[in-house]
């Protein structure tokens, strides 16, 4: 029954609601979560937080509820799924297909900007999950935002970043390859700021394949009740319209964290919440057609999800005004038939939008209120867009290829991969995020370094990383993965024993960049399956992780959260820099004090915890008990690997060396080879200014000669020295340089490189060159000494 909104506001609220009796493998009541219409019979539940009272866990679930039947089943989905989280929106974009993008993972965490795609068109049993190859820039880290399939154009508007609402509209055009996003600029006329607002669109009337938003809270926590239409003129161009409000008519109610949907030109406001706590709000239609809007009485709801097939309105989950820490799992419908009984005009506008669309459907009552599949003309006939079974790679993407022209035949230009190759392309469009996104966080260490890799492993958006001043991670996860990650090395060896074959990487100072780009070319750390190598190849990272570069926040923390993830397979070594007089000095501490607003004094600092860390970290590993792994090398008194060995750990490195173990520490980090292979002996290293009362040395090929002929190995892998090739050569071979970034401080122009070991210790450098960029990537200030550039042969 219509109403004034004052006699609604009165009203117990539960008049046009009906729970509806389900069967089958019931999900756990929840909030957060959406259910997306994938058929006119079927829809899909994922994610959301389930519990009560401030204990609430986010889910990774996936559930199909078949309408007709009244069933829930859980999905055992395949492929890569979103990791799980709540405040997150989705869409449908055809017929058993949907697409996920956003939403928050708890602990004041975002999820990745990942679109992910559900493709179950194959059947239930082969339901797949898939990250959706992007270019270029995404619309970022967001929750309580929303997204909307417009034929052709994926939609997402507003939400919060972590820091604040935002009112940015993004768009992804299904019809242009390679797959990529694009801000909309939309004039300046355009909505306030906002989150969890709604957004539906409307297929029938004068509002016809425009976007609608309608309230949500803006930047001040307060609610909103404005409407506003996103439309795309034929040149191109798209705008915002404030929908007109009927003047001496009802006014909508101020709510956020309700949901709408259309039925016909009619928009349907259901739940949410006012400033007003426990507020009874109505349900109220607005009818884009004579810009009236008209309440009724109805359920009370809010952080729920609903959907409509034909006349009838399903609202799933959330949570009740009178029990609002307590989620629900009840779907309970609305007919609008009833609900319209005794309004002649939103009966009949109703029920003519569902004659008129009945003639462009499929025969069936009721309907698909939701996209119908896009076609468009190309080659020599029409096609279907699918963002389907294959994933979309796209050869023009890298920066030192120039885009193709723009084509209206999207199989010229993409080449569809089937997933099941999709690991051999993974250097192509760089590959999925690894980790527990294939999988739901079962313990809060796999959750805690998942949080970490799903943000930093992005070897197919390096190109385009944005370097920002502020750490996208709060101090209490950073410490809470120093913890995680110390238990783990203090429960290995200070000599490590890895088996080939591995990989072998040298001097990283900060340059996240590089990293991506090695992973983005010769794989990365994670699963198969989702174009990793991990099972195939143990990681040996030879130190010097932080200083000199912008990015060591980064380099650090995604080395700890694989090494958390990966224990047996990644290798994390000490150098030079892994030590606080040094990057107290050369970087890490500026850049904590910066990036994170930390003291770097505080006993509880980041920068504190870090190099306590360090100070647990092995020197040394051995490849095959054949290949000697260290960062510095061995200097005048590493004799034997069980000198090493005999060394107690925490470490902390002297400012002036007094004892035996303390120049085997030294030398280890600190010693190098000496300038050719003629100079034999030990040679007091008077380059390096950090020298002072360490004693820091360089060693000859005899030195090495002897070392290897000792401890039965034939070879020394070490890094500690930048090398213009990127790798070098020394004593007949028998002692390699490795270095992994490229263009040390900006001014070297040096190339980079890693170490591929094979199982039969055969070894292969793979190397990078310098990128011709005008990006931030150093410090604008190096402090400390600067290690020389070392010239040495790499033949």
């Amino acid at each position: 029954m219509a109403t004034k909104k004052a006699e609604v506001s009165k009203a117990s609220g539960e008049e046009n609601g009906e729970e509806l009796d389900v069967f089958g493998d019931i999900p756990q009541a929840r909030f957060g979560h959406t259910v997306t219409l994938v058929s006119s019979s079927k829809a899909v539940l994922f994610g959301g937080a389930t519990g009560d009272t401030g204990k609430y866990i986010m889910t990774g679930d996936t559930y199909l509820f078949n309408i007709l039947s009244k069933t829930w089943a859980k999905l055992s989905v395949k492929g890569v799924p979103p990791s799980p989280r709540a405040a997150h929106h989705a869409t449908n974009v055809e017929q058993m297909q949907m697409v996920v993008y956003g939403g928050a993972t708890g602990g004041g965490s975002l999820a990745s900007d990942d679109l992910f795609l559900l493709d179950m068109r194959n059947g239930e049993e082969e339901a797949t999950w898939m990250i959706v190859p992007v270019v270029g820039s995404t619309p970022g880290r967001r929750y309580g935002h929303t997204i909307v399939f417009a034929k052709p154009h994926l939609l997402v508007f507003g939400g919060n970043t972590g820091s604040e609402p935002v009112n940015d509209v993004w768009c992804l055009s299904v019809e242009k390859a390679p797959f990529s996003w694009t801000k909309l600029n939309c004039g300046t006329n355009v909505p306030p700021v906002r989150v969890y607002h709604s957004a539906a669109l409307c297929s029938t009337g004068s509002a016809t394949g425009m976007m609608v938003i309608f309230g949500g809270r803006t930047s001040d926590s307060s609610a909103l009740n404005d409407t506003w239409g996103l439309r795309r003129h034929r040149d191109g161009r798209w705008d915002w319209v404030p929908a007109p409000y009927k003047t001496n008519s009802e006014i909508p109610t101020y709510r956020y964290q309700h949901s709408t949907l259309f039925l016909g030109p009619l928009m349907i406001v259901i739940g949410g919440r006012t400033n007003t706590v426990g507020e009874v709000v109505p349900l109220e239609v607005y009818d884009t057609e004579s810009s009236e809007w008209t309440a009724f009485h109805s359920l009370q709801r809010f952080r729920h999800v609903c959907w409509a097939v034909g006349f009838t309105m399903y609202i799933h989950g959330g949570f009740e005004q009178d029990t609002p820490n307590i989620p629900i799992n009840v779907i309970s419908t609305i007919d609008g038939e009833k609900l319209f009984a005794d309004s002649e005009i939103l009966y009949g506008k109703m029920k003519n939008a569902e004659k008129k669309d009945s003639k462009t459907k499929d025969k069936g009552k009721g309907g698909y209120k939701n996209q119908t599949p896009y076609k468009y003309k190309g080659g020599t006939g029409e096609k279907e867009f699918k963002l389907a079974h294959t994933a979309h790679i796209a050869h023009c993407y890298s920066k030192e290829v120039a885009p193709h022209a723009p084509e209206t035949d999207f199989s010229k230009l993409v080449r569809q991969i089937s997933i099941d190759k999709l690991e051999e392309e993974a250097k192509k469009i760089g590959p999925p995020i690894p980790g527990s996104a294939s999988q739901i966080v079962k313990n809060p260490k796999e959750a805690l370094c998942t949080m970490f890799i799903n943000d930093l492993i992005r070897p197919k958006e390096w190109q385009e990383y944005p370097i920002q001043d502020e750490f996208r991670f709060k101090e209490t996860h950073i410490h809470e993965l120093i913890e995680e990650c110390k238990m783990i090395v203090n429960s290995q060896p200070i000599v490590l024993k890895v088996k080939p074959p591995c990989k072998v990487f040298g001097n990283i100072h900060g340059q996240y960049i590089d990293l991506m780009r090695f992973f983005d070319v010769w794989k990365f750390p994670g699963e198969d399956s989702q174009g990793g190598d991990v099972s195939a190849n143990d990681y040996i990272f030879l130190g010097n992780y932080v200083d000199r570069g912008s990015n060591s926040l980064e380099v650090i923390c995604l080395l700890m959260a694989l090494k958390v993830k990966y224990p047996d397979q990644i290798h994390l070594l000490r150098g030079a820099h892994e030590d606080k007089i040094i990057n107290y000095e050369c970087g890490l501490a500026d850049e904590c004090r910066a990036r994170l607003g930390e003291d770097p004094d505080d006993k509880d600092s980041v920068f504190q915890k870090l190099n306590d860390f360090f100070e647990h970290l092995p020197l040394a590993a051995s490849i095959k008990n054949k290949i000697f792994c260290i960062h510095g090398g061995i200097g005048s008194r590493v004799n034997r690997i069980n000198e090493i060995e005999a060394l107690k750990r925490p470490i902390e490195i002297p400012e002036e060396v007094t004892t035996q173990e303390q120049q085997i520490v030294i030398d280890c980090l600190w010693s190098e080879p000496t300038d050719s292979d003629t100079e034999m002996g030990v040679v007091t290293n008077s380059e390096r200014a950090a020298g002072g009362k360490r004693n820091l040395v360089k060693f000859g090929p005899d030195r090495v000669d002897k070392f290897l002929k000792t401890n039965y190995h034939f070879m020394i892998l070490r890094s500690h020295d930048i090398v213009s090739g990127g790798y070098s050569k020394f004593a007949d071979g028998n002692c390699i340089t490795i270095n992994s970034c490229t263009d040390f401080i900006g001014s070297y122009n040096n190339d980079a490189g890693f170490f591929v070991v094979q199982k039969k210790l055969e070894i292969t450098p793979k190397i990078i060159r310098p990128l011709k960029t005008t990006e931030k990537r150093w410090q604008d200030e190096q402090k400390g000494e600067i290690a020389p550039l070392k010239d040495k042969s790499s033949d």
